[in-house]
């Protein structure tokens, strides 16, 4: 996929990291704006954000499904309420302010209409776990013909093939297939990062991602963690404060947090190395001080027989070495040599 190409981070390639400020702004452009440039400081390549209206994501029925020990609201109705002030006008000017900054923009559309809206701005289109089953809005997305991302919290490979055929049949050509699962938070032993793999698997030709809803800990392991699995794209909730009561804050990377998963990355890297085992340029003075050569055990005349009660292995490599043990056997001695002696090819008569 096009957007992926910039993924060029410490001079390695790393995973395209989506920074999801989601509705973390609390409806203001400003604090948006903030938190665009916290993102992007810190090395995400892309920010999103979520466009709905409570009327048209939920009835007005509709119970929580995320810990109320960290988000009070009880009602999906009244949380969504909260933060729906956004309209085109508000995500317009932050796709200006992402372009200015050089950093992707997106948003995740919950109905139609934001759909439509947020078409020419759009680099690719997200579609969220919950919206999995959402045929209309699949197909909507689909025609637009831009990329899509889609997440599978709480779904099954049987309805994400589904997805995916929608997609495909009314005009999708690139998809991107993220794990996650859908808890807000998500603990640690729900995770589940080798689904990674089950995915990689099953949808061979796709790129396959990672949507973390965990609480950050500070080695970044979850998220480093489906890098190594095999994540090609990591989207993480992200704020400028982590304190910050309700919502997604007390779940989302803050900069700090964000930096630090780079530095992490640059490390795993670092530690992957090559993909093909072989000697390296460091090991060579290992490779000749730290094995073995054939040794004289004893002090041997010319022409006596090479035997075993005669040599043994020793430390250095340097002269003719333990591998050849039994070309030397049987051999005979040039010239008188003294115990301890580390035998060299112009030492034997072959």
């Amino acid at each position: 996929m096009k957007f992926l190409n910039k993924r060029n981070i410490f001079g390695l390639k790393s995973p395209y990291f989506i920074a999801e400020i989601g509705v973390n702004h609390g409806c203001s452009v400003s604090l948006a704006k903030k938190q665009i440039l916290l993102a992007k400081k810190n090395g995400a390549h892309a920010v999103k954000f979520q466009s709905y209206k409570a009327e048209t994501i939920t009835s007005i029925h509709s119970p929580s499904y995320w810990n109320r020990k960290f988000e009070k609201t009880s009602n999906q109705y009244d949380l969504f309420k909260k933060y729906d002030k956004f309209n085109f006008k508000e995500y317009l000017e932050l796709f200006k302010f992402c372009k200015k900054n050089k950093i992707d923009f997106a948003s995740t559309p919950f109905d139609l209409k934001a759909v439509k809206f947020l078409k020419p701005i759009m680099k690719f289109f997200k579609i969220a776990s919950a919206d999995i089953t959402n045929i209309p809005l699949l197909q909507e997305v689909a025609k637009t013909k831009k990329p899509v991302i889609l997440s599978t919290g709480a779904s099954n490979l049987s309805e994400i093939s589904r997805a995916l055929k929608i997609l495909k049949k009314n005009g999708s050509k690139e998809i991107i297939i993220l794990h996650c699962i859908l808890n807000y938070p998500t603990s640690d032993h729900n995770a589940n990062l080798d689904m990674i793999k089950d995915l990689k698997k099953n949808f061979k030709t796709h790129i396959i991602g990672y949507s973390d809803h965990t609480l950050p800990d500070k080695d970044m392991l979850n998220l480093t963690t489906s890098f190594l699995k095999g994540a090609e794209v990591i989207e993480k909730h992200f704020t400028h404060n982590k304190k910050i009561k309700g919502n997604d804050h007390f779940h989302s990377l803050d900069g700090k947090d964000l930096n630090n998963f780079f530095k992490k990355i640059l490390q795993v890297k670092n530690l992957s190395g090559s993909s093909k085992k072989k000697a390296i340029p460091s090991e060579k003075i290992s490779r000749l001080n730290a094995r073995r050569s054939i040794v004289l055990n004893i002090d041997v005349k010319k022409n006596d027989l090479i035997t075993k009660k005669n040599i043994i292995t020793k430390r250095p490599g340097t002269g003719i070495t333990a591998d050849n043990w039994y070309k030397v056997l049987g051999k005979k001695f040039k010239r008188n040599l003294k115990s301890d002696h580390i035998l060299k090819w112009s030492d034997i008569r072959l």
